[in-house]
């Protein structure tokens, strides 16, 4: 995934000035993940199976 191909999500349920939030950059076969209070920080990158998997869970 390169800085051309992101294209950086926040949920709708946060407002339009929310910082504490979690950002999604979901591509086929792989989800980016940061905090958005660290737009140029590190990010973590999982395959779409877990990510289904963990928000699967969560809903539970």
């Amino acid at each position: 995934m390169t800085t051309n191909d992101t294209r950086w999500r926040k949920s709708s349920y946060s407002g339009a000035n929310a910082n504490d939030c979690v950002e999604l950059d979901r591509h086929p076969g792989h989800t980016g993940i940061r905090d958005s209070k660290s737009p140029t920080g590190e990010h973590l990158t999982v395959s779409t199976e877990a990510f289904t998997t963990f928000l699967t869970s969560v809903k539970r």
